[in-house]
């Protein structure tokens, strides 16, 4: 899918204040990792992620997706009401109804001529949000459009702490609850608008998407438990980006590595990374990488690294940048921009 008249105006991103180490957790599961010999240090040494943000307790997904909305909109200083579309793109939920969407969309006071409603894809989400409001823009139905997602980590990261506090926890069961502590908190929303009006330049060129979803069933998760198939999801994982990879070389501009100045990908931690790395043949120091600080912040991770590698001077007007997302499922999304 390639788009001709599609930019990203601008983003925002709110951290949750709270850090949480890698130590702080694992000294709260102290007995249970001695008595199934699991070494102090492990939580941080598998994953390379040494803390994580929490917000504060009773934190709503929707309370933090508009913070980031607000803060893009005095940014950018938008007309509210030239808002078409709004997508909330989180994993996390107010409610199970009505849409997050609709909470953010009622808080910012928008137009009710602008559509808004959830796209849910585990950590791919906020890419197919960009998709899916960038066909609109380009269709010509809307000129501006809002993505948001809002992520908040600390019950089921806590609620997995205190589960793995039983005496009768094995290994299994803490290599199955392993990945759930590596999640962190975080808020994004972003702009995206018809070229013409766009002040940034930056050109959303086109995106490629592939499944793979004989894997349905690798991470499974629910508000306060989330069971992951650690092993079995890198590698299935890292296969089907390999496959994304060769269909963006066909059907997007200038998609080699030789040709992009920077890779803005989702990240779980340092295995996965590497491994993508070395299965695209892509320099690792074009990577731009968060996660020893920030954790895994699910759909919200890739935007937030985004405008970070912005903020960092990173990315150079006119650079080409490549989104790599997966979300468990499987299915893999790969965007080109042109900064």
């Amino acid at each position: 899918m390639l788009f001709q008249n599609v930019a990203i105006e601008a983003i925002a991103y709110e951290l949750a204040p709270h850090r949480v180490t890698s130590d702080d957790l694992e000294g709260q599961m102290a007995a249970t990792m001695q008595r199934i010999g699991i070494p102090a240090g492990r939580l941080e040494a598998l994953s390379g992620i040494r803390e994580r943000r929490f917000w504060d307790h009773g934190t709503m997904p929707s309370d933090v997706a508009t913070l980031a909305a607000r803060k893009l909109l005095d940014q950018t200083g938008i007309d509210p009401k030239k808002i078409g579309a709004l997508i909330n793109t989180s994993v996390c939920k107010d409610y199970i109804e009505p849409s997050v969407a609709c909470l953010v969309h009622g808080n910012l006071g928008l137009p009710p001529s602008c559509v808004n409603y959830d796209i849910s894809n585990a950590c791919l989400g906020f890419l197919n949000g960009m998709t899916s409001v960038g066909m609109q823009i380009e269709a010509g139905l809307i000129d501006y459009a809002l993505v948001v997602d809002g992520e908040g980590s600390q019950e089921a990261v806590m609620a997995t702490v205190r589960r793995l506090q039983s005496e009768t926890t094995t290994p299994q069961e803490f290599r199955d609850n392993f990945a759930t502590l590596t999640l962190g908190s975080g808020a994004v929303a972003m702009l995206l608008c018809r070229k013409e009006l766009s002040t940034s330049g930056h050109s959303l060129n086109g995106a490629v998407t592939m499944a793979a979803t004989q894997h349905n069933r690798l991470c499974v998760g629910q508000p306060d438990y989330m069971k992951t198939d650690a092993s079995a999801l890198l590698i299935a994982g890292v296969q089907l980006a390999g496959e994304t990879w060769r269909a963006a070389a066909d059907e997007l501009p200038n998609w080699s590595d030789a040709e992009i100045a920077m890779y803005i990908p989702h990240q779980v931690g340092a295995r996965h990374m590497a491994a993508v790395a070395e299965a695209l043949e892509i320099k690792p120091n074009k990577l731009h990488l968060n996660f020893p600080t920030l954790g895994n912040i699910g759909p919200a991770a890739l935007p937030i690294t985004l405008a970070m590698a912005d903020e960092a001077g990173r990315i150079k007007k006119g650079d080409n940048v490549a989104l790599l997302g997966i979300g468990s499922g499987l299915n893999c999304s790969m965007m080109s921009v042109t900064w």
